[in-house]
């Protein structure tokens, strides 16, 4: 993945929707998987949300800000957005 930003009207605890972006990362795990890539995503954190990423993504840390979502944290976030 390139970049995923929440919108504006959807920031903090404040946003309409809660857990958008964990979702928009969800769908994006299930298309790996879907491609054979065991859905594994890897991605360039925007900002400063390493430590965001890591905790409510379970998502590891190549160097800096790229980032990855491997199987285990893959598996997480389906079972929590899209097998329900």
């Amino acid at each position: 993945m390139d970049i995923v930003e929440t919108a504006p009207h959807n920031y903090s605890h404040a946003g309409i929707y809660e857990g958008g972006g964990a979702y928009l990362f969800a769908i994006a795990c299930q298309v790996s998987l879907d491609e054979g890539c065991d859905g594994f995503v890897a991605f360039t954190s925007k900002s400063d949300l390493v430590e965001y990423y890591k905790e409510k993504l379970n998502a590891g840390v190549f160097r800096d800000r790229r980032m990855y979502i491997d199987e285990r944290a893959a598996r997480i976030l389906l079972d929590k957005y899209m097998r329900k």
